[in-house]
């Protein structure tokens, strides 16, 4: 139990680190515009050397933004509820730690999800047309990363609870 618990916690932690990184950078998107090359994040986009802030309220910017701060936040509490499931107070005897922090990594997964399904929409479908030579670039890889690294945090302490709840016999009971 304590094995599945140490991973997801490694998972979350790296997962955490890598939404932070992926929200904090200006990789998501590289494109080449009147011969130079420029790139873009969630909160700047550079071009020829200088970066700018990305002052224009569009809504699937601040939905991205929003849905990956949303995550990171999620990840976060996932996090202290896991480092918690180490711990064996009296007090939360009948709150398991292990499977609130499953579900803190699921929904943190879910917001990622829906952060880079609509980033990946809009820039495929209006940005990747206004561009021709453009790509998606490391800081939207990390998210995907991410994604994969929440929800398999997630994964590992759901185990762990069950393998907890067959060792303590408190299974559903019908």
């Amino acid at each position: 139990m304590h094995s599945f618990m140490g991973g997801g916690l490694f998972c979350a932690m790296v997962g955490n680190i890598l939404l932070v990184v992926s929200m904090a950078t200006d990789y998501w998107m590289q494109y080449r515009l009147s011969g130079s090359f420029a790139h873009q994040g969630l909160w700047r986009y550079c071009m020829s050397g200088k970066c700018y802030m990305q002052t224009d309220s569009i809504a699937y910017w601040n939905a991205t933004r929003a849905l990956m701060i949303l995550s990171g936040m999620s990840c976060f509490a996932g996090i202290i509820a896991g480092i918690l499931s180490f711990a064996h107070f009296s007090a939360f005897e009948r709150f398991n730690r292990s499977f609130a922090a499953g579900i803190m990594f699921f929904i943190s997964t879910l917001f990622v999800l829906l952060a880079m399904a609509i980033y990946t929409g809009v820039t495929v479908n209006f940005l990747g047309k206004r561009f021709g030579d453009w790509r998606f670039s490391w800081s939207y890889i990390l998210g995907w990363v991410a994604l994969l690294m929440t929800f398999f945090a997630g994964i590992f302490y759901m185990c762990a609870y069950r393998m907890h709840e067959c060792r303590t016999g408190g299974g559903p009971t019908r």
